[in-house]
């Protein structure tokens, strides 16, 4: 699933999955270091369930850690990319931030 397939708020911030916000990468990120952060993402992701299956407490530990380790250098998690001093409205409902408006027109169109 990529943020494209689902809308985005104006500012490009976030992406609404069920009315949640998802914060997006940071566009600014050179396109070398994006595919890099993204296959250490997707590497991380496999190793949750591997150790899932595997049933090793230390492994899911680390493999969630790594994905925290990508997630953080995308920018989709830790400090904001944007600087204007805007929250972080993160995993928020999107109908109770500042993106209410905008939503209720999203979903009035749906």
């Amino acid at each position: 699933m990529t943020a494209g397939a689902y809308p985005e708020t104006p500012d490009g911030r976030y992406f609404v999955v069920r009315g949640r916000l998802w914060r997006r990468s940071d566009p600014s990120l050179p396109d070398e270091r994006r595919v890099v952060l993204v296959a250490a993402l997707m590497a991380a992701r496999r190793a949750i369930g591997m150790a899932l299956r595997r049933q090793d407490a230390a492994a899911l530990a680390e493999a969630r850690a790594a994905v925290e380790r990508a997630k953080t250098a995308l920018g989709e998690r830790g400090p904001v990319w944007w600087t204007d001093g805007a929250p972080d409205l993160n995993r928020r409902m999107a109908m109770n931030t500042v993106y209410a408006d905008w939503f209720a027109l999203l979903e009035s169109q749906a």
